[in-house]
């Protein structure tokens, strides 16, 4: 330690506490390497779904026009993981973006769309850790996050689009909105915690705030 060390900064060292917020939001090397991982793997989530996710909203909307949004969710993960894994700002949105090229990249039906998209929801859910100051990882504010992502999604289908909703009916936009809210919740949120917890413990996130803190609740 050297002799130019703060007492203070050795006293919270040793008392466990949090780092300053400077070196906490400050991206590590290891957290980029994660997040393009992450983003990744997530894509290829993104791309399988494209097919069993979008027959599924198809069906939905068929029976009441605007559940469809129910399906949505397992597209909307990639904000919700991103940012309870590495826990930076930023974070949330990168790894959304990344999952959208994937998918993009891969092919699907939207195209270029899919990026814009990307972009939309990792902001959404981006916004909700923000809102919580990158502090707070708790299963409702995943919830939040995802139907962070989901709202984001809900405004971006409401003016893009060679037929964007803004055309529809107020009670399309209603019954969408509150079926994107409630998959974002469900499907990014809940889904999005299991899985960062179901990661923490196999030891793939020992040096992430995720993994050490399953480490403390066994």
């Amino acid at each position: 330690m050297s002799a130019s060390t703060s007492p203070s900064i050795e006293r919270d060292a040793a008392a466990g506490r949090r780092p300053a917020a400077s070196g906490r939001l400050h991206w590590r090397v290891v957290d980029i390497v994660v997040a393009a991982v992450l983003g990744v793997a997530l894509g290829l989530v993104f791309w399988g779904w494209n097919t069993v996710g979008y027959a599924w909203f198809l069906a939905m909307d068929a029976l009441t026009p605007g559940l469809g949004g129910l399906a949505a969710g397992i597209w909307l993960l990639g904000g919700v993981v991103g940012g309870l894994v590495i826990r930076k700002p930023g974070a949330a949105l990168l790894v959304e973006v990344i999952a959208a090229i994937v998918s993009m990249l891969i092919g699907n039906v939207w195209g270029v769309s899919t990026l814009f998209s990307g972009i939309v929801q990792g902001l959404g859910a981006e916004l909700i850790l923000l809102a919580f100051l990158y502090l707070r990882f708790t299963l409702p504010v995943a919830m939040l996050a995802g139907a962070g992502a989901g709202a984001a999604a809900w405004v971006f289908e409401f003016f893009y689009g060679s037929s964007p909703n803004i055309l529809k009916t107020l009670e399309f936009n209603l019954i969408y909105l509150g079926s994107l809210l409630v998959s974002g919740a469900i499907l990014a949120g809940l889904v999005g915690w299991l899985l960062v917890r179901a990661l923490a413990a196999t030891g793939a996130l020992s040096r992430f705030a995720a993994g050490r803190e399953l480490r403390r609740d066994v």
